[in-house]
């Protein structure tokens, strides 16, 4: 069950995708007995992983010092993505509650957002917290568009909007509103530029199934440059960066690596759809990956561009 596995591997789809594993190197399963799989962020202080098991309601823990995964919060309010913020802390989307919380030192639990203009926001998705503290996240209507993945519920707030939360004023923003299902985002390791992937795909004929790019101005002004990459293999859903500026994202087929130029240069085959994504370990050049029911990671050459 555990340790390498057949039908694994790295594909090459470029010779520029070689450079970023060694020959010997597995996909190994960490752990398995979930029902979806997300969120994963790397806390490395403690050297655990974090990531949540939407539809069982409850966040789990992977344990780097002695390989063992145990339940971390139950219940978890059907968590979806978490992420760490610069003091170290767990952030995290909430379906059920419909709400972005952050985790304090001392265990209790704060809202950093739930609301705008006195409406709820839908049932938030994915998030990331930049340099200067703001925590930008993506609220798509999944949690609340059936009970598997939290409460069935009407949307109040108009559409799927991608937000940003000053912690400094308390003011939750709309960033952008020409999303149908905004789903993982991340920033480019000098900030200047945001990728946002859209899974619209899902509900909406022939929606979108891409990643999107926009230019970060200095006072966080977004400038859109269009799709970035549109997936070849079912839809991209998390996603994280490396150091070089390389997407590495979640995908039906296992993960797919980009250039930031654009091209698909390889993909790490898994045999489960993968949800997400996160660069972990001591040297931030461990991917731990998660997937429909099971939590893999692999080493590589490339390291993650930041914590979460």
């Amino acid at each position: 069950m555990f340790g390498e596995l057949e039908g694994t591997g790295f594909e090459v789809l470029d010779p520029r995708f070689e450079s970023c594993f060694v020959g010997h190197a597995r996909v190994e399963r960490l752990w398995t007995g979930g029902r979806w799989l997300e969120g994963p962020a790397w806390f490395a202080a403690g050297r655990y992983l974090v990531f949540s098991d939407i539809p069982n309601n409850r966040m789990m823990r992977f344990d780097e010092t002695n390989g063992g995964t145990s339940v971390f919060r139950v219940p978890s309010n059907n968590s979806n993505g978490n992420s760490v913020d610069n003091e170290g802390r767990l952030v995290t989307c909430e379906h059920l509650t419909r709400r972005v919380t952050r985790t304090n030192f001392n265990g209790s639990i704060s809202v950093i957002a739930d609301s705008i203009g006195g409406k709820r926001l839908n049932s938030p998705n994915d998030l990331v917290v930049k340099s200067d503290g703001t925590v930008w996240f993506t609220d798509p209507s999944y949690g609340i568009m059936h009970d598997y993945e939290g409460d069935y519920g009407e949307e109040e707030i108009g559409g799927c909007h991608v937000y940003r939360h000053n912690p400094a004023t308390g003011e939750t923003t709309r960033m952008l509103s020409d999303f149908v299902k905004p789903n993982g985002l991340a920033f480019s390791p000098d900030e200047s530029l945001l990728y946002i992937a859209d899974t619209g795909a899902t509900h909406q004929a022939d929606g979108p199934r891409h990643i999107r790019k926009f230019a970060v101005s200095s006072n966080s002004g977004l400038t859109d440059l269009g799709v970035f990459a549109a997936c070849t293999s079912g839809l991209f859903d998390g996603f994280r960066i490396d150091r070089k500026g390389r997407i590495w994202t979640s995908a039906s087929d296992g993960v797919h690596v980009y250039d930031p130029d654009g091209t698909l240069i390889g993909k790490i085959r898994v045999p489960e759809i993968v949800s997400n994504v996160t660069f972990g370990g001591e040297k931030l050049n461990r991917l731990f990956i998660t997937a429909t029911t099971s939590l893999y990671a692999v080493y590589l050459t490339a390291n993650g561009s930041k914590l979460g």
